[in-house]
């Protein structure tokens, strides 16, 4: 099965409160298979991006897919894990150590930037959790 994971971070203020926003849909049918928002307490937007990544992979690791699209408004990040842009932050670094390591678990996966308005669910999910201060999930849970 191969599935379209599209994430978001931020940060209200930078660094500030946070939170990271995952929609996983199946690359068939586009079907949503999982929505979740994240509380990630105080911390910058990057670092906010690369969690909901994290997190967007773990999800696509647990459905069972073998190819994975990762779908990001984060210019950075996603340069960042093409290798177009070196990661030199030391905390981006250990994130995006983490998120390669997972990314093996797929036959394949790609990254792919997209504009902010194809991304406003996982959006939504971000400021619903800043919002609440909780986590907000699905019935797939995480």
């Amino acid at each position: 099965m191969d599935v379209l994971v599209h994430i978001d971070g931020g940060a209200r203020g930078n660094p500030g409160p946070a939170g990271a926003g995952v929609v996983v849909r199946s690359a068939d049918d586009e079907k949503v298979l999982f929505e979740g928002g994240f509380f990630l307490g105080t911390t910058t937007n990057n670092v906010a991006e690369y969690h909901a990544l994290l997190r967007g992979l773990r999800v696509a690791l647990r459905l069972g897919a073998d190819g994975v699209e990762v779908r990001s408004d984060s210019q950075l990040l996603v340069r960042q894990m093409t290798g177009r842009y070196r990661v030199r932050n030391h905390v981006l670094r250990e994130l995006f150590e983490r998120a390669r390591e997972l990314s093996k678990g797929f036959r394949r996966c790609s990254f792919r930037h997209v504009p902010r308005e194809s991304n406003r669910a996982a959006d939504a999910l971000v400021n619903r959790a800043i919002n609440m201060k909780s986590d907000v999930r699905d019935a797939a849970g995480d």
